[in-house]
């Protein structure tokens, strides 16, 4: 069977926990999509880590966990997490990257620091992990496929002189710096292509098999809905679509396998970057929610930088929904709003004198305005509590508002960060 963990919003739900969670009963754990510009946190019994290009089934040693072909691949960030994670105690994981995957290159990194640079104020807040120009010159079959490091350096060469012809006009004349070094490039491409062989492998053949066998496959999405680049906040999105239908692109599977798919929504909004953000708050109200949520904070596990917050949106959790095709709803971190006298939920947006309900285009979302429904908070703390019937009623009602809202089973909520903290709901 093959499942997915994906988010309903902007990212930063809390899919790596749900995914690590649900990797006790799976086989293979496979990153689809998008690259190290966003983590995964993780608590268990080796410690706290923040994951960005590992799956999160690297803590179980039965499992094979796999960089799929819709990755994109920095490898020296995929080492250096392999060495962090082991040099904190954890065994040696089973790893498959596949053959067909891209690469990162450095030139990618650069071009997206420069870019952020030149737009200054109406930047699209990337990370400046290299996202956006990576998929760009892989849509322009100027990209690099892992298995095309493996040639004789005239054929790299040839490759790499004609790449850098491009970059080199916009390098020189559009951000007033160096061109790319040919040869250093190339020296990199050989030093990376040993570090990376031993985990190499035929990545859709293998989950073929594994399909066959009827091993237990979990496709692990990164980001939420509204970051996708034909669904999402366009253009403040990312450059893959963190949707769970990509899964079956991304790993080299059919489509018809995808059997559950997990949908994880954050008890309150937060998101990372740029965009609309119609129920987002400030100031001290901010402040207090965002050191509240979240394990040790509201605050990005890539970047550390702050993230904004806001009230949970149940116009666009609906529409994240629906989109990724939701089985299973999974609430996180409800425990963080324990604190609050007052819960307000956004039930509804005021666009231009009207209410809807139904998620707009991006173009009109600037002009809408939250409306809200204000619950009576618990006032508790309710880590600990395994049984959706032991929770306040308060934290109930609010549960079940929310699932009544959106219209899909909430059948796992989270009110804790480690491993053990959910509640499983029967529907």
């Amino acid at each position: 069977m093959v499942k997915a963990v994906v988010g309903a919003n902007w990212g930063d739900e809390g899919k790596g926990k749900f995914t690590d969670m649900l990797a006790e009963d799976a086989d293979i754990v496979i990153r689809f999509q998008g690259g190290a510009n966003a983590g995964h946190t993780i608590v268990n019994n080796y410690g706290k880590f923040a994951l960005h290009t590992m799956p999160s089934g690297v803590f179980h040693r039965k499992i094979m966990n796999i960089i799929g072909n819709g990755v994109a691949f920095d490898i020296e960030k995929f080492m250096k997490e392999l060495d962090d994670i082991t040099g904190k105690g954890v065994p040696a994981p089973q790893l498959m990257v596949s053959d067909r995957v891209q690469v990162m290159m450095p030139y990618h990194v650069l071009f997206d620091s420069l870019e952020e640079a030149r737009l200054a104020g109406k930047s699209f807040g990337s990370t400046k992990s290299g996202i956006a120009p990576f998929y760009s010159d892989k849509f322009a079959k100027i990209g690099w496929q892992i298995n095309e490091f493996y040639q004789d350096d005239e054929v790299l060469k040839e490759k790499i002189a004609r790449i850098a012809a491009i970059k080199d006009a916009l390098l020189v004349n559009l951000y007033h710096t160096d061109p790319i070094d040919q040869e250093g490039l190339l020296d990199w491409i050989k030093a990376q292509r040993e570090r990376v062989k031993p985990y190499l492998g035929d990545v859709s053949l293998y989950l073929d098999r594994a399909i066959k066998e009827n091993k237990t496959i979990l496709l692990e999405g990164q980001l939420g809905t509204m970051k996708d680049p034909d669904h999402g906040i366009y253009p403040m999105v990312t450059s893959s679509s963190p949707l769970a239908a990509y899964g079956a692109i991304g790993a080299g599977i059919p489509p018809y396998e995808i059997r559950q798919i997990v949908v994880v929504s954050k008890a309150y909004s937060s998101a990372v970057g740029a965009g609309a953000f119609v129920s987002e708050i400030f100031d001290e109200e901010a402040e207090l929610l965002r050191n509240h949520g979240g394990d040790g904070g509201e605050y990005g596990a890539t970047t550390g930088r702050p993230r904004r917050v806001g009230w949970y949106d149940c116009v666009a959790s609906k529409y994240g929904c629906r989109l990724q095709g939701c089985t299973d709803v999974a609430l996180s971190v409800l425990d963080a709003l324990g604190y609050l006298d007052e819960i307000p939920v956004c039930v509804a947006y005021e666009l231009d004198g009207q209410q809807i309900t139904e998620f707009p285009l991006a173009k009109d979302l600037e002009r809408c305005k939250p409306v809200l429904k204000v619950f009576k908070g618990w006032k508790c703390d309710i880590r600990g509590i395994r049984k959706f019937e032991e929770l306040p009623q308060e934290t109930q009602d609010y549960v079940n508002f929310i699932e009544e809202q959106i219209g899909y089973p909430i059948t796992m909520v989270s009110n804790g960060p480690a491993r053990d903290d959910i509640i499983y709901r029967k529907k």
